[in-house]
């Protein structure tokens, strides 16, 4: 705790000096993987992503959560490169895109903005993948614009009640919201919270990270309110007609593991995928494992992907 306070805590030409190198260490590795960065006008906002593998082939969109930014799905993405289509966005108010009050953040907003994406970018179709804030973008892109999803996969997915909450809901109906740090010296128990076997990170840039959330407090809380003030799905999953696969870490303190079977439920013919020992980000924790079982279910649903009600 302390060496994290110490080191966020230094001169601020340090702090910036350590998120300069945090964005340099996690461009660099999208680059070794194929990744290239770019931006799309979308309308209200520019959105910044990452683009790798062959342009003709099948398209896989990943959309990250609340909070996070393109990076959370990197090495997962490394294992798709071959025979897909890659598109890592950053949704309005995250990362590189950046944030702008009033712009709105809601999923219908956000699942908007990424069917303008995709028109963009000349894609008919893809198959979509969302982890936590994400998932649930993600499910109002396949209810809103079905003909523009392929398949679903829906990571440790928000949208749906939770039939028993988690330790941050439980927190977020004390009015203390985890993400929502008031000092670096809140970073450790937060993080902890997000996985249960974080990759390694150096302390130094551990610190950026913590620095940028204790900056972007004012920024979270808006869209934290703009997603949460939009009714979940519950009563539209049966609107879902994509092929879809439900992935859960069985460690998740964020969004309860209970939340993967109404997911699973009201989605006529979805498969779950349970991970003992892994948290709120299997594409994260256990990248391989997690592409190698999304890689199966996209062989399944094969690269015409055609949606239940167009299955004779």
């Amino acid at each position: 705790m302390k060496d994290l306070v110490d080191q966020a805590a230094g001169s601020s030409r340090r702090t910036t000096l350590a998120g300069r190198a945090y964005a340099a260490a996690t461009a660099a590795e999208a680059r070794a993987y194929g990744l290239r960065e770019r931006r799309v006008d979308v309308g209200d906002c520019s959105l910044a992503l990452l683009e790798g593998g062959p342009v003709d082939a099948p398209a896989v969109v990943l959309i990250h959560g609340y909070s996070a930014d393109r990076v959370v799905w990197v090495r997962f993405a490394r294992h798709l490169l071959r025979d897909h289509r890659v598109v890592v966005p950053e949704l309005a108010g995250h990362g590189a895109t950046g944030f702008t009050s009033g712009a709105g953040h809601s999923a219908p907003a956000q699942a908007a903005r990424v069917a303008t994406l995709l028109e963009r970018l000349g894609i008919d179709a893809a198959h979509v993948a969302g982890n936590s804030m994400g998932g649930f973008v993600a499910a109002t892109l396949a209810v809103q614009h079905p003909e523009r999803v392929r398949s679903l996969l829906l990571s440790d997915a928000v949208g749906v009640a939770s039939p028993e909450p988690s330790e941050a809901e439980l927190l977020i109906r004390q009015g203390r919201n985890p993400f929502l740090l008031d000092s670096v010296a809140d970073f450790p128990d937060f993080y902890a919270m997000t996985m249960a076997r974080p990759p390694f990170l150096p302390g130094v840039l551990r610190a950026a990270v913590a620095a940028d959330y204790v900056a972007r407090r004012e920024q979270l809380a808006e869209i934290f309110a703009d997603f949460h003030g939009v009714a979940t799905l519950d009563d539209r999953l049966d609107e879902i007609t994509a092929p879809t696969l439900v992935m859960w870490g069985e460690e998740d303190r964020l969004v309860h593991p209970s939340t993967a079977r109404a997911w699973a439920d009201g989605i006529a013919g979805a498969r779950t995928v349970l991970y003992p020992g892994i948290g709120h980000m299997p594409m994260l924790e256990a990248p391989r494992r997690s592409a190698a079982d999304y890689r199966a279910f996209l062989a399944r649903v094969g690269a015409g992907s055609r949606r239940r009600d167009e299955v004779p």
